[in-house]
Formats: structure tokens, C-alpha cells, sequence
């Protein structure tokens, strides 16, 4: 039986380094990001950076699953720093692509793989285990509203 790719949860930092608050849904704004989130406001730790894939983030449920069961680190999603968490979708694979998420378009950029910074924040070893797993990042290419259930069509 195939199983849907879905939006698990969606978390976003009103500035930099600030905890991340778990939101039932976002609007996604084309050349901003998600609304409400640091990069969006442009206060993000690396806003003042150039380059395409800060506009949202995503990881898979099953990688900080993996996370917790091969390295015995315990990761809630929001302390995963990433935007969405999804569930049934191979997010490397997006790299380059466009895809749906709820009435959002986005388009693979990146991975995002994890980081000292990031370590810093959750004060765990979270590298070893998230390397090629620690997300994607992404661009928005049309707007809309995403909500935890919603489908990804890739």
C-alpha cells in the first residue's frame, strides 16, 4: 500500500536563534519565505547572505526518527530548526524539482545539512546522524497557504 507524503508539523523562529514555535499553518510568500518566520523579517542568522534555498526548510520525520534510533539523540521537530516536517517523501530527490506542498509551489535548491550552528542551538550532536539527512532547502515559487495534513506531490 502506498502511503501519501505529508506535512507533519510546521515550526517558525520570529529571529534568529530565538526557540521555534509550532504553527497549525503558513502562508508561503514568493522571494520572502514563510510568513512570521525570521527569514522572511530578514533577522535569520544567515539573511545577510546571498545565494537561493533560504526561503523555507524541510526535513523528514523519519530522519530524526533515524536520529533517535541509530544515535540515541533525541530531536523534537521544532528543535530541527527546519520549517516543515514531513513524512512519506524522499527530500534529497527534490533537489533541482518542483513540487507541491499544500496550495504552495516550491522548488528543491539544496540539501541542508546540518552544522555547528545548529549543534550550538540544541546543544546535541546532531551531525553525524542528520549528514545527507538533515533536509532540503528550498525557494517559493508561487504563493499559498500550507497546513499540517496537507499533501506533498512531487
Amino acid at each position: 500500500m502506498k502511503t501519501t507524503p505529508v506535512v507533519v508539523s510546521i515550526q517558525i523562529a520570529p529571529a534568529a536563534t530565538e526557540a521555534m514555535v509550532v504553527v497549525e499553518e503558513i502562508r508561503a510568500v514568493p522571494g520572502r519565505g514563510l510568513e512570521g518566520d525570521r527569514y522572511f523579517t530578514a533577522t535569520g542568522t544567515f539573511s545577510k547572505g546571498q545565494g537561493t534555498g533560504r526561503q523555507v526548510t524541510l526535513i523528514e520525520a523519519e530522519a530524526l526518527e533515524a536520529l533517535n534510533r541509530d544515535y540515541q539523540v533525541e530531536l523534537d521537530p521544532k528543535d530541527s530548526r527546519r520549517n516543515i516536517v514531513t513524512r512519506n517523501v524522499a527530500l534529497n530527490h527534490l533537489v533541482g524539482r518542483e513540487f507541491r506542498v499544500g496550495a504552495a509551489t516550491l522548488r528543491g535548491m539544496r540539501l541542508c545539512e546540518p552544522c555547528s550552528h545548529l549543534e550550538r542551538l540544541v546543544g546535541k550532536k546532531t551531525s553525524p546522524g542528520l549528514v545527507h539527512r538533515g533536509g532540503l532547502r528550498a525557494d517559493i515559487l508561487t504563493e499559498g497557504a500550507i497546513r499540517i495534513g496537507d499533501p506533498i506531490l512531487a
